[in-house]
């Protein structure tokens, strides 16, 4: 009976979502209301307050589930050369992402959402962090600068790529990021 009973919960609360991830297609997010998604629930408000206090606890709920789970994907990253790193980022960020792309894609085109692409680049510098100092000898100030910037500039080329048509292949895009970075880092812009 008890598996049955988190079936619906589950149910409930991905019906919240998604109907909040809908309504950012049309909305801004401070105008969403709890009875607009209530509404594309297809549920009531108390039922939406048997879950959450609020708009801003489901944002908030949504976030930390996608932080974590691009912090999943990246756990097992094994950066051992600089040429695979952003191809390897990359693609396990797409594989997170592929798992529900509507929805991601509503998140990720939600302006204003500095919060969640926060948390996910500084998963990203976490994981990253010992991979740079091992491969780039960095540390301190500088190694903080770098992964900033690197991580910030791929999240933003990513969500860029994301809210397009993506006729542009993903490795392609990954090619030149990964060219960027070791240039970047190295001092020496590549110049054709």
């Amino acid at each position: 009976m008890e598996k049955s009973e988190d079936r619906r919960v589950i149910k409930t609360k991905k019906a919240i979502r998604n109907a909040f991830a809908r309504l950012l297609s049309e909305k801004e997010l401070g105008d969403i209301t709890v009875s607009d998604i209530a509404e594309y629930a297809d549920i009531n408000r108390k039922t939406f307050y048997n879950y959450y206090a609020g708009v801003h606890e489901v944002v908030y709920e949504i976030e930390d589930e996608i932080a974590r789970s691009f912090g999943g994907a990246l756990s097992t990253l094994e950066l051992s050369s600089v040429d695979n790193a952003a191809y390897f980022v990359f693609e396990r960020l797409t594989s997170v992402i592929n798992t529900d792309i509507d929805f991601y894609g509503q998140m990720f085109s939600m302006r204003g959402n500095v919060s969640m692409l926060t948390k996910i680049v500084d998963i990203m510098k976490d994981k990253a962090r010992p991979y740079f100092t091992e491969l780039f000898g960095l540390e301190g100030d500088r190694l903080e600068v770098i992964m900033e910037f690197t991580f910030s500039g791929l999240i933003s080329v990513y969500q860029r790529w994301f809210n397009s048509d993506r006729s542009t292949p993903i490795e392609e895009i990954s090619s030149v990021i990964t060219k960027l970075v070791i240039s970047g880092i190295g001092g020496f812009p590549e110049r054709n």
